[in-house]
């Protein structure tokens, strides 16, 4: 998902660190697996939005989008998939939300949570 040595930020942690307190303590154990699994399933789809707003793409070019391509964006739409609503609510504590809706709307997950 991410190309080597390019970062948006220097670090996603803040990213990273709200999108796995998404992860119920019941599914922590053995959640690399299933996220691996996850990636797995939906490569496909994965490939695609990298392709079409990662970065080097016109919508990417305008600053739109900044999450694609970040190693991060892997554990953050899982949780889309798999917790929505705890995903959002956790966000909406700690970030803008702005990085989330954009990325809600290019990954288009079975619930929309923000428009």
């Amino acid at each position: 998902m991410a190309a080597p040595g390019e970062r948006h930020w220097p670090d996603g942690s803040d990213f990273l660190d709200v999108a796995l307190s998404a992860v119920r303590p019941e599914e922590r154990e053995g959640y690399i697996e299933r996220l691996e699994a996850f990636v797995e399933q939906h490569r496909a789809r994965l490939e695609e939005m990298l392709r079409t707003h990662g970065p080097g793409s016109k919508p990417a070019s305008h600053g739109r989008y900044a999450l694609i391509g970040q190693p991060e964006t892997l554990v953050i739409v899982e949780r889309m998939e798999s917790a929505p609503f705890l995903l959002r609510g956790q966000w909406e504590k700690e970030l803008e939300t702005v990085f989330l809706d954009d990325l809600e709307f290019v990954w288009g997950p079975r619930i929309r949570l923000s428009r």
